[in-house]
Formats: structure tokens, sequence, C-alpha cells
């Protein structure tokens, strides 16, 4: 049987703290009692940001003032073949007044989650546990000591997510102080992946790896670890990543880097463009600063990924 295919257009509303609106669907529609983003269908003729708009209206009694294109997923229900468009929505008008759903939640990234969930959704709350900002250390360049400080500065910032990217380490300094960055984020209750080396992730207890482009290329299946993300330059890498369901990737360079001096930037036009419609978040990288954080989320982004620009002056 064929599936009737629909569009749809969904928010996730954020509070300045990070907790995001989810609805409880009615008694007398389909799925009654799920939980789900607002939002609804895009009507012939509307875009999927004109749908959001209006369904907000309609459904909240919100005027939309800012909304960033974010992620966008299929799923097969019984009934339909539905693409989903997600939409951050971080600024409205309006007193959020529930006019269609049966209970209205803010729930906290991380949190419990109020179920059940729409089946299409359970990828979308684990993205939104991913931090916004990404530190990679580069402490073969640096000093061991120097990046360790510059990441205890940075976690007292709020830094919550760190690629381990050392290479140039031998293995055992290399495996030490992996270690030692996983101690200290996670007793901050952050989210540490390896560069490119899955038995290392594993051996010193991250939470996952991230690819290099050429092992991304390789593989034919998802390695299996809690968080999995890949470095990408073009839309067939970021279609790899997707293929494989990762849970991320990174897409860059945006602007030019010490790291890859010469290399053609994308800017944030390219960028935008590259990373639309995806399923999974694209952080942007290559010469940003924690500055360029909203530039960057007004582009696609989820957000960003950088080396100097993250640890700053003490590495």
């Amino acid at each position: 049987m064929t599936r009737k295919r629909v569009e749809v257009a969904a928010g996730v509303l954020t509070l300045p703290d990070g907790r995001y609106l989810l609805g409880q669907r009615a008694a007398d529609t389909v799925y009654a009692g799920y939980w789900e983003f607002p939002g609804g269908k895009v009507e012939p003729g509307e875009s999927a940001m004109q749908a959001l708009c209006r369904e907000l209206d309609e459904e909240l009694g919100i005027r939309v003032q800012h909304l960033r294109p974010w992620v966008r997923r299929e799923h097969h229900y019984e009934h339909a073949h539905v693409g989903l468009n997600f939409f951050e929505v971080t600024q409205w008008s309006g007193e959020i007044r529930d006019r269609v759903h049966a209970a209205l939640a803010w729930v906290s990234p991380g949190g419990p989650a109020p179920e059940p969930m729409l089946p299409a959704n359970g990828p979308i709350l684990k993205a939104l546990r991913l931090p916004r900002l990404m530190g990679i250390t580069h402490a073969a360049e640096c000093g061991i000591e120097a990046q360790l400080d510059a990441l205890n500065e940075a976690l007292a910032g709020g830094l919550r997510l760190v690629q381990v990217r050392e290479s140039q380490l031998g293995e055992a300094q290399r495996t030490e102080f992996a270690q030692e960055v996983v101690r200290r984020v996670h007793t901050q209750g952050g989210v540490v992946v390896v560069n490119a080396d899955v038995a290392l992730a594993e051996r010193v207890g991250a939470d996952g790896v991230h690819l290099a482009a050429r092992q991304l290329a390789a593989l034919e299946a998802r390695p299996c670890l809690p968080w999995v993300g890949a470095s990408c330059h073009d839309r067939a890498e970021l279609e790899q990543a997707a293929a494989l369901q990762l849970d991320y990737a990174l897409l860059g360079p945006v602007a030019e880097t010490r790291t890859h001096p010469g290399q053609p930037a994308l800017g944030w036009a390219r960028f935008a463009e590259l990373c639309r419609g995806l399923p999974m978040p694209v952080f942007a990288l290559g010469g940003l600063l924690p500055e360029d954080m909203e530039t960057a989320r007004d582009a696609g982004a989820h957000g960003i990924a950088g080396i100097r620009g993250v640890w700053g002056a003490t590495a």
C-alpha cells in the first residue's frame, strides 16, 4: 500500500535556560495522548516556515519573531510518510495559551521527558541534549598542562562538549591525557568524544568517537558508542553521515584557519546551503569564536566547534 506523503513543520520553542515546549495530543486526534513538538501540516502554497508561524498562532496564540532552520527528519507512520521540518523558535510575542493540546510541558534538555512521545521525536530529544559549543583539544601543540588549565577554565565557563584530538601524542601519553579530560568533563556532567580512535574512546570511558572524513567514507555501519560524529567538508560527506545515522557532523572551514592555511573557506551562505534539510545537527567549524554562535545558528548550525577560539589565551 502506498502511503500518502505529508510535510509537517515543527517548532522547538526554547527559553533562555534551554527548556523546550512539548504538547500532548488531544483525545480526538491520531496518536491521542502522545507528546509532540507544536506545529502542523504544511498547506499547499506554504513554505514550512510560513506553516509553522501559522500553526503556532493557531495552536498557542503566539506570533513568531525569530526562528531558525535546524534539522529535517523522515518518518514512516502507518497512515503516512511524514517529512518533519524542525525549526528553533527563540523569540515570540504574546502569552502561550494552549488551544488544541490536552496539556503543555516545558522540558529541560537531558531531563525526563513526558511519555509516550511520538515515535519520530526520539532522535530530536537526543539532539537537544547535545551542547552547542565543542572545544577541540590541541595539547600536543600548546602543552598538556596548558591544555588542562584551559579545559578547567572553559568548564567553569560552561563548556560541556570536548573532542580529544591528539594524534601527535605518543600512545601512553595520549591515553593518560584522554583519561584526565574524561574525568574532568564528566565531573561537570559533560560529553567527551575521541577523534578517530574507537578503541581509545572505549578504553578511557569516553562518551563517543569523532570520525575523520576518510573513516566516514569507508564505514558501512555506525560504531557502537552513544555519541558518534564526523568531520565533513561537502554535501556528499554530510549525506554519508546521515545515512549512517550519526548524531552530529562538523562542517567547515567556514572561515580561514591557522590549522589549514590557504584552504578555501565556505562562508555562511554556502554553509547554510550545504547543511539544509539534514536529519542530524551540524556544527560550524573553522576560524570561529563563541561570539559567532548566533550567526552560526541563524545559518542552520546547531552550534560551533573550535580549537583556539574556544580555549582562549591560556591555550
